[in-house]
């Protein structure tokens, strides 16, 4: 029986291998978690869909239209996670603590003189991929006897696509695309009891999953008092919507074993998605001065919607998960120091979606908490070979997990079955770029 079980082990692992690299399951990605560039990370978000950098192709592509300037952006993020457990029964244990690590690229172009329509365009793409590239779609998706945090992973290959331009005075649109995959693996093979295999037949395939991004950027006073001062100079209102989107795997597995398992043989399906994001719905606000500016974002995110899509997966179906609705308040600012340097900061609280306190099998740890940004920026307006500007980036970001208990269940003998553990621990998050214009 040991070597029956090993053989559809092995088979199935095999199946799995043919699709994305494995990784440790979350359902996080970049943007969301983190965010991308540093000015993100360092005001928790709170900024991004008034940055003019190019990583508001994914937060606010109607905002690519605000700077008229292209720009080549390349960037690095490390988060170093330190996320634990307190257990009843065995003390304080590591739940996670690999890093993630991101090499992030952008473009942003002025497409205007492509056409003769006289109409301002404006292409943002921006990328990023695991591990500097090594591992450039991550993927895991897994149950887990001791607890896995819900959040926090290996983040895939994070593409975004959008275009954004003027429609009247003081009034930008943009749409774009957050590109993900679905991958599809087959493998048919005769096994005998050893688990070696013959007459293979391997099929491996992956699609372009594309999601919306709609926005919309409102500037009062170029609308409104374009030619006089106004108690709303430098303010601006947007409204973003990211339609939800995931990575996933579906595994077709098939063995005929001589004399054992006749033809039609064994039948092994595995159907899971990871790194998702729901419909995320943002409204944001911008105060801008001649020193300062101070944004404010409010997020709703519809992890309700998360239930439905977790029928269909066969790691995590029906084994207790449920989600809520959640909304995310940001705030953060910006202080021109001189003008070369830039302080940034960011503060935003961040409730957890996942309602229930025992999901068996698969046992998602995860709670509210707090992120903090802090960073720095320097555009040097005369550098030597270069004809336009080079702005250099730094960001940190801090998130402090609070208290959250939960009930590990898990029908494997080694598990910490039926024990009740904490939450405990924090993520410090490092990012750097440097961006050219042209």
């Amino acid at each position: 029986m040991r070597t029956y079980l090993r053989v559809c082990t092995g088979l199935t692992a095999g199946a799995l291998f043919l699709a994305p690299s494995v990784a440790l399951a979350n359902m996080g990605n970049t943007a969301t978690t983190y965010g991308l560039l540093p000015t993100d990370i360092a005001s928790a978000q709170a900024l991004s869909m008034f940055n003019t950098q190019v990583s508001t192709t994914y937060y606010n592509p109607a905002y690519l239209a605000h700077s008229t300037k292209s720009e080549l952006t390349a960037g690095l993020m490390h988060a170093e996670h330190n996320l634990k457990a307190d257990s009843e029964q065995f003390g304080t244990y590591t739940v996670q603590d690999d890093p993630t690590q991101q090499v992030l690229l952008g473009l942003k172009a002025d497409l205007s003189d492509l056409t003769e329509l006289g109409q301002p365009m404006y292409l943002g793409v921006m990328i990023g991929s695991e591990k500097f590239g090594d591992e450039l779609l991550a993927f895991g998706s897994r149950t887990d006897p001791d607890g896995q945090y819900f959040n926090y992973g290996r983040q895939p290959l994070f593409l975004s696509i959008g275009v954004g331009t003027h429609i009247w005075r003081g009034l930008d649109v943009g749409i774009g695309t957050k590109v993900t995959l679905k991958s599809e693996a087959s493998l048919v093979a005769q096994t005998n009891l050893a688990g070696e295999t013959e007459y293979e037949e391997l099929n491996v395939s992956a699609k372009p999953v594309i999601r919306p991004i709609i926005s919309m950027n409102f500037d009062w006073e170029e609308t409104f008092c374009p030619d006089a001062k106004c108690w709303y100079d430098g303010l601006e209102t947007a409204f973003a919507f990211k339609g939800y989107s995931d990575s996933s795997v579906s595994v077709q597995a098939n063995t005929v074993i001589p004399g054992t398992i006749p033809d039609p043989g064994l039948f092994i399906d595995i159907a899971t998605i990871d790194s998702y994001q729901p419909n995320i719905y943002t409204l944001g606000m911008q105060l801008k001065r001649d020193t300062w500016r101070v944004g404010l974002a409010v997020e709703m995110q519809e992890w309700s919607a998360l239930e439905d899509e977790l029928k269909n997966d066969t790691v995590k179906n029906n084994l207790g998960l449920e989600f809520d609705d959640i909304v995310i308040p940001r705030i953060g600012a910006e202080y021109y120091l001189n003008d070369t340097f830039t302080l940034t900061g960011g503060v935003a609280f961040e409730e957890s979606p996942l309602a229930n306190d025992v999901n068996p099998e698969v046992n998602y740890l995860d709670a509210d908490r707090t992120v903090i940004g802090l960073g720095m920026s320097a555009t040097f307006d005369h550098v030597y070979g270069l004809k336009h500007p080079l702005r250099l980036d730094f960001g940190y970001q801090y998130h402090l997990m609070e208290e959250r208990e939960f009930q590990i269940v898990s029908s494997q003998p080694t598990a910490l079955n039926n024990d009740v553990v904490e939450t405990k621990g924090d993520v410090n998050v490092f990012a750097g770029s440097i961006s050219m214009q042209f």
